[in-house]
């Protein structure tokens, strides 16, 4: 099969590797595969999760496919169903995978649309509730609203019912993207001052909760713009993983400061965050209240293309990687 190679040197190299086994696993046809930064930092020998190997690697962390052989752990997901989810090794033609980090494909998406989603759905959920312990009612702040993650923490917010959602951007371009995801108000953080404008749409208070991808310089700005009480959550460090910050501000108004990775997850913490997306967050994108926002469609031949349009920042939503050329012929039998 094919698969895209880290460790090996400054890309990623297209190789014909054997196919996996391994008992209790679910072995999925990879149709598509969603490309996220922890990608490119784990090229760069940046970032390791838990479960890489050490050397060179098959990379990739967010899937959708086609089950082709199941697992007796997970009845459920039988061969022939439609899956996403998160694994490793996940940019190839097939994909061994843990059952409790994929669930089924609500219908009506395309397997591109569903690479789109789970790294975000997991990560925002997390952040937002388990985390911050977001409930219906609170205004959040989405920092770094344009990114594929971003886009789907503000869906996730309204559905989940949060009063006003406030979310930024950098470029003027980018604004529109930000409302048509559902947020109330879009703030262009080059040119106005977030702590005002978040002010003005929370009658003063600030954001409950605020989210956080970029980190850098942005952050200290974060506490001014956060409500007494509230918490900020660093998710994300597009701009730096250092910053100044006035402690005066945040214990003025008592804020409690979080951050959150999953690289050092264990696959039990991991298989209880994706547990708890199935009883509100699964049945939203079902029913179009989440919806996938896809940027470009790239082949594995094209790898490093797409790696670049990300690290330019040009995307407005996700990257995907297509893995549906490998898998023409009939759909694995489904299993008796």
């Amino acid at each position: 099969m094919r698969a895209l190679i880290g460790g090996a040197g400054p890309n990623w190299l297209l190789r014909d590797i054997d196919t996996p086994h391994l008992l209790g696993a679910v072995r999925i046809q990879v149709m598509a595969a969603g490309l996220n930064r922890a990608d490119l930092y784990a090229l760069e020998g940046s970032y390791t999760a838990n479960s890489q190997q050490a050397g060179e690697f098959t990379a990739g962390m967010e899937v959708a496919g086609v089950v082709e052989t199941s697992s007796p752990l997970a009845p459920h997901l039988c061969a022939g169903t439609r899956v996403m989810g998160i694994t490793i090794g996940g940019f190839a033609d097939y994909a061994l995978c843990d059952p409790r980090l994929l669930v089924p494909i609500p219908g009506g998406l395309s397997f591109e649309e569903a690479a789109s989603l789970p790294i975000g759905l997991i990560t925002e959920h997390d952040a937002l509730v388990s985390q911050a312990g977001f409930v219906a009612g609170n205004s959040v702040l989405i920092v770094g609203g344009t990114s594929s993650i971003g886009l789907v923490g503000i869906q996730l917010a309204k559905a989940l019912g949060a009063s006003t959602v406030i979310a930024t951007t950098t470029s003027a371009d980018k604004r529109d993207a930000l409302t048509a995801a559902g947020a109330d108000i879009a703030v262009d953080t080059t040119v106005e001052d977030l702590a005002a404008v978040v002010a003005s749409a929370t009658n003063g208070n600030g954001a409950d909760i605020t989210l956080d991808h970029v980190g850098g310089e942005l952050f200290a700005r974060l506490p001014a713009a956060t409500a007494i009480g509230g918490a900020i959550v660093s998710i994300g460090r597009l701009a730096g993983a250092t910053t100044t910050l006035d402690l005066d501000t945040i214990a003025f108004r008592r804020q409690r400061i979080l951050g959150t990775t999953f690289s050092i997850r264990t696959r039990d913490e991991l298989a209880d965050v994706v547990a708890a997306l199935t009883s509100q967050v699964v049945p939203a994108v079902a029913a179009g209240t989440i919806s996938p926002r896809v940027d470009a469609v790239f082949v594995p031949e094209q790898a490093e293309r797409a790696a670049e349009r990300l690290r330019r920042n040009s995307a407005v939503g996700k990257i995907i990687l297509s893995f549906a050329d490998a898998h023409t012929g009939p759909a694995p039998a489904t299993d008796e």
